[in-house]
């Protein structure tokens, strides 16, 4: 009886997805030669030839787009064997891996992941934090169950996932119990030089108060960039500069951080989605976490 091996074809067909070797090696955390050689003992195996050179780069064969297509429905099928059983936990905590991006405020992260932690199973949450690119490649390979995020994926990102809205907010300008008296008044125009925290410029939130500072001619100073939003509160409590923070979360941060509103930053709001590889969401965990966003 001839045997696939299994470990062989998902090199192939990360390949086949993603168009190269070295982004199948990134992926796979191992290096191009490896996923040649595993992708060539495949084709020895088989007896057929999948991939092509064209240029620089390489192509599937008419009988590689066959496999691929095959894997896709195997790799499918794995996936909803481990749903599966995961929904059936046979007396032990039902896991669901998150993957949470850098950027994204923790304590919106911690309202979302909330419903899944009051459910009437237990649930046993597994959390890493990454940039976007480095969790889009850990769900493609399904190490993660669901990616939250500030922002619906980038369709450059090859791989079949979707994006479902969870909610957004409106933002906030806080800020210490001094700075905020100090900017509180004649708000927006007094934020003109204040000193400010802010997110990375790869953050939506980022560019979407770069405009409306553009847009109200406001020039502040930047005393900080962070990739971490935990770490903004942080400078944020020790009154280094003021912070956008979301509304939803805005007497979180008051309680825990002492930090006080100076205004609202009106027309610019805060969103946050899940990304899965499910168009219909399957995960009880991830269902109750849709349902209750607000």
């Amino acid at each position: 009886m001839d045997w696939l091996n299994y470990h062989h074809l998902l090199n192939f067909w990360l390949v086949a997805k993603e168009g190269s070797v070295q982004q199948a090696s990134e992926i796979l955390h191992v290096t191009p030669a490896s996923v040649s050689l595993q992708v060539k003992q495949l084709e020895k195996s088989l007896g057929v030839k999948l991939l092509q050179k064209k240029g620089r780069g390489l192509e599937l064969t008419e009988m590689g787009r066959e496999v691929s297509g095959y894997a896709d429905e195997i790799f499918a099928t794995g996936r909803e064997l481990i749903e599966h059983i995961k929904q059936k936990p046979q007396g032990r905590p039902q896991e669901l891996r998150v993957g949470i991006r850098d950027e994204m405020p923790k304590l919106v992260a911690y309202r979302l992941l909330q419903p899944a932690l009051e459910m009437k199973e237990p649930v046993r949450l597994v959390c890493h934090e990454a940039d976007m690119r480095e969790l889009v490649a850990d769900l493609a390979i399904h190490k993660l169950d669901v990616i939250l995020t500030d922002a619906a994926l980038d369709p450059l990102y090859k791989i079949q996932a979707f994006s479902h809205r969870l909610g957004e907010s409106g933002v906030v300008i806080m800020g210490t119990k001094e700075l905020a008296r100090k900017y509180r008044k004649g708000f927006p125009s007094s934020l003109d030089g204040a000193p400010f925290l802010l997110p990375m410029t790869t953050s939506v939130l980022r560019r979407a108060m770069e405009q409306w500072f553009h847009d109200l001619q406001i020039s502040p100073v930047i005393m900080g960039e962070f990739a971490d939003s935990a770490m903004i509160n942080i400078f944020g409590r020790q009154g280094l500069g003021l912070c956008a923070v979301p509304i939803s979360i805005q007497e979180d941060m008051s309680e825990i951080y002492g930090l006080r509103q100076v205004g609202v930053v009106e027309g610019v709001k805060e969103r946050s989605f899940a990304v899965s590889v499910e168009r219909k969401l399957k995960h009880p965990a991830v269902i109750a976490i849709r349902e209750n966003a607000r």
